[in-house]
């Protein structure tokens, strides 16, 4: 059973986002290592080894984006937004008009049998 597991564990792959989570990854571990040269303290090279990095993985973010292809369909929606030609909405088709219903005082109400027919 424990070779089953391991099996399903490494044939897991996360989809798409590679360059986007790269980015990310960047920017996190400027973070970590921006904060780790902030508690320790008074250590410039390191803070701003740690700032570029946060930089980079800021500036490597959109490029990801685009690189994975998400981008494009942004940038898709902004050209069909900011576009100045509107296309014309087709018009509704018309609907059929309803049967007229009876109401209460056109409709007849049927006669009754009559019970006592010696009369």
């Amino acid at each position: 059973m424990a070779a089953k597991e391991r099996e399903r564990r490494v044939s897991i792959r996360w989809p798409g986002m590679r360059w986007t989570k790269t980015a990310l990854v960047l920017f996190g571990i400027g973070l970590a290592l921006g904060f780790a040269a902030v508690v320790v303290g008074g250590l410039p090279r390191i803070e701003r080894a740690a700032s570029a990095l946060m930089a980079l993985g800021l500036v490597l973010l959109p490029i990801g984006l685009f690189a994975d292809g998400h981008g494009f369909a942004l940038i898709a929606w902004l050209a069909g937004r900011l576009s100045k030609t509107r296309k014309p909405r087709p018009r509704p088709k018309p609907r059929r008009t309803a049967a007229k219903r009876k109401t209460a005082q056109n409709r007849r109400t049927p006669r009754r049998a009559r019970t006592n027919p010696a009369r």
